[in-house]
């Protein structure tokens, strides 16, 4: 029998353990090659050119900490801590940001991330713009993060249009956008299934919640490329080892600049051509 600090302490360390043997191989700062070969993956996978990733938050239950008020309680109504992740087209894990409390919204968390901060200025290593794929003109197009309603339009987050406006050819374009929002979900599906602790409150220190949530993440990494169905495992296992850990830098505004709201239109009609429509798009 151990005590309960005991216990504590072998958990803290442990975790912290994996993440600092781990981290460096199995999720390192993604250099633009990297960000090449993901966005190269998801146009091979789910029609998306230029794509880097998706962006999502997920909240995990916990028990609500001493003397914390509403601070950890979210809107779905249970106290939470959020992981704020970045995703590639196989669901690896390309980024991750632990520590938020529940109350915080997904893009009150994602400015306050340090892949928030490091795309506004703009030192996420991201390749530079070219051409969307099969197009005849050479107007340059960013590359970019897919994410939901509740992340800000940036010229590198792409997300839906509102759902009161919608005409056929932007239920297109939202339909492509959640058909390519499909790893982040499995991604977080996957993290809770092989990892049951997630399916209850998770009763410890604020802290060592957060390196149980961050060594989950890199040990989810070493499983799906080491015994799950993943193409290329060496797109992760070449990767050299820069400093991933936090990405640290300064805050954004939140509003959609005409730039970024251009830009959506560009990708939208896009998706109407022969060179960037899918067949069973129109089913919709």
């Amino acid at each position: 029998m151990r005590g309960l600090s005991t216990i504590s302490e072998i958990i803290k360390t442990t975790t912290e353990g994996i993440w600092e043997a781990l981290q460096p191989k199995f999720l390192p700062t993604p250099s633009e090659e990297k960000w090449t070969n993901i966005a190269n993956r998801y146009y091979e996978l789910w029609n998306m050119p230029n794509c880097v990733g998706d962006i999502d938050c997920k909240h995990f239950r916990i028990k609500c900490p001493p003397k914390s008020g509403s601070t950890f309680f979210n809107y779905k109504c249970f106290f939470s801590i959020v992981l704020m992740a970045s995703v590639d087209a196989d669901g690896l894990f390309t980024t991750v940001d632990v520590g938020e409390v529940g109350r915080n919204s997904d893009g009150a968390v994602f400015r306050t991330s340090g892949l928030g901060r490091c795309l506004e200025s703009r030192t996420l290593n991201l390749p530079s713009p070219k051409p969307l794929p099969l197009t005849d003109n050479n107007e340059n197009f960013p590359f970019y993060f897919v994410a939901d309603e509740a992340f800000p339009l940036k010229n590198n987050i792409m997300r839906p249009y509102p759902k009161r406006i919608l005409d056929m050819k932007k239920r297109i374009f939202n339909f492509r956008l959640s058909r390519a929002r499909k790893s982040v979900e499995c991604a977080f599906g996957m993290l809770v299934s092989k990892f049951r602790l997630f399916e209850g409150p998770i009763c410890c220190k604020e802290e060592t919640i957060n390196s149980v949530i961050r060594s989950a993440c890199v040990l989810h990494n070493f499983i799906r490329v080491h015994q799950g169905i993943y193409s290329r495992p060496q797109m992760f296992l070449n990767e050299s080892s820069a400093n991933n850990r936090e990405l640290q830098v300064q805050p954004q505004q939140t509003r959609a600049t005409s730039q970024a709201q251009q830009l959506r239109e560009k990708l939208c009609d896009y998706f109407m051509t022969p060179a960037g429509a899918i067949s069973y798009q129109w089913n919709i």
